[in-house]
């Protein structure tokens, strides 16, 4: 008999632990998918277009809020746990809602679902949310093309469209963004890479994706979602710890998945973490993980005024102020009211207060951050609710064309005298700010330890 199969998901693992252990296996059906994490993702289809002859009609995405009632209205035999980021407690507590309803509780690792590719494989990964992925993943891309490589960058993916059109994805320019209809996360992955000129794949069916990113690859650079471990098996896998969330690398999964396989572990944000933070953080490393390569570094931040018509006035209200400071004059100056964005899963699921837009408002000086919480908007007003950890910081939340509607109002109805934008894009090219908005942006610089180039070009160039 078939065993069948419920998989919790968040549009992303799911699909691709079901389309490299599920698809056409005759020994289990999948019943359903769960969504949780991401807004209005449940209520759709896996189309049957992807799930293949066995599925004519697709297959339901179920939201996950009633677990027990539809392993009992499904007649589920197993649970499958598809989704990352989360408590180690969260994770058994899933299980046990599962056991206790009937249903065995799976969880695939990587010997089952990564996909081998016949290209070299870097991988960056981490053990939380937040901990500057992407920018190790853009230091990365760098360095390969130092070495006369081509790097094609494959993203963790971020399918919260119509999954049909989304089924294997390529950006290799602005217009592809718009023609994608990316939402600000995708946009905030992707458009980094792009400023870089690195082609960028992403969507659906890894497999497909990995055949065409193949074709113009030297090297496929694995740029991993939340603390996923990677979809395709690394010669070299990277992992971020993050002193500022000191034992998080033991407590989260998957990211303890991916400390323990690391053959590097940078340690990032030393220059802003506290030194007992960071030796708790190297002790519990070696402890894990004694054979992995440390390497320590920064994530220094810096403020970008702009070619827009907000730099004058920017300018004029923060510059000026700086350079009083450091003369020792402008001490009895007001305060400048500052508005923070800060990246939306960094701060909500990724748990932290804080991220670098915090961090670059404080070297500004004398300046007040705004609590917008009071001005919040639709779903804006409800993500506040929901992570009530977040205070002075607006969570730059954008999973559709509603929500960057929100996100647009909210910020506007925020009084302040600047707008400081810690995400990875330009918010200026998908929302209208009535008040000078500034970038914030941060990359990654090494501090100590071996030479992540050197290691790099001995994975992927062995003697």
């Amino acid at each position: 008999m078939q065993k069948r199969v419920l998989i919790l998901g968040a549009a992303g693992r799911d699909f691709h632990n079901f389309n490299t252990v599920y698809r056409g296996d005759p020994d289990h059906r999948v019943v359903g998918f769960t969504a949780t994490q991401i807004p209005d993702i449940a209520g759709r289809r896996y189309p049957a277009s992807l799930a293949g002859p066995a599925y004519p009609e697709g297959i339901p995405i179920y939201p996950e809020d009633d677990l027990p009632g539809l392993i009992r209205e499904l007649d589920v035999d197993e649970v499958v746990f598809s989704y990352s980021d989360v408590s180690h407690p969260y994770v058994m507590h899933r299980a046990a809602l599962a056991l206790a309803a009937g249903a065995d509780f799976t969880l695939l690792g990587p010997a089952r679902t990564a996909l081998q590719s016949s290209k070299p494989v870097v991988a960056v990964c981490a053990v939380r949310t937040g901990v500057g992925k992407s920018q190790t993943t853009r230091r990365v891309a760098a360095l390969l093309r130092e070495m006369g490589l081509r790097p094609v960058v494959v993203r963790h993916p971020m399918p919260y469209g119509d999954l049909e059109r989304q089924v294997c994805q390529r950006f290799a320019s602005y217009s592809d963004l718009d023609l994608h209809q990316c939402t600000i996360e995708e946009r905030e992955e992707y458009e980094p890479h792009l400023d870089r000129g690195t082609v960028v794949y992403a969507g659906v069916d890894y497999g497909a994706i990995l055949r065409e990113a193949e074709k113009e690859a030297d090297v496929i650079l694995w740029d991993g979602g939340n603390n996923d471990f990677p979809f395709y098996q690394p010669d070299l896998l990277i992992t971020l710890v993050d002193p500022h969330r000191p034992g998080h690398e033991l407590a989260y999964f998957p990211g303890e998945v991916n400390l323990r396989a690391a053959d590097v572990v940078i340690i990032n944000k030393v220059d802003t973490a506290r030194p007992e933070d960071v030796a708790t953080v190297k002790a519990n490393v070696a402890a894990t993980n004694p054979r992995a390569v440390v390497i320590e570094a920064a994530s220094p931040v810096t403020v970008e005024w702009g070619e827009t018509g907000t730099k004058e006035a920017a300018a004029g209200l923060l510059s000026d102020m700086v350079a009083k400071d450091a003369t020792g004059t402008g001490t009895d100056r007001p305060v400048a009211e500052v508005l923070v964005i800060e990246d939306g899963p960094t701060v909500t699921h990724g748990g932290m207060g804080y991220g670098a837009g915090v961090v670059a408002a404080r070297q500004l000086g004398n300046v007040q951050l705004v609590d917008p919480r009071p001005y919040a908007v639709g779903s804006i007003a409800v993500t506040f609710e929901k992570y009530p950890h977040l205070t002075n910081v607006l969570p730059a939340m954008g999973y559709g064309p509603r929500q960057v509607a929100e996100l647009e109002a909210t910020i506007n109805a925020v009084p302040c005298d600047l707008v400081l934008a810690a995400t990875p894009i330009d918010l200026r090219r998908v929302l209208k700010a009535a008040r000078p908005l500034v970038r914030v942006r941060y990359e990654l610089e090494e501090v100590s330890g071996p030479s992540l180039k050197e290691l790099v070009e001995k994975a992927i160039r062995p003697e």
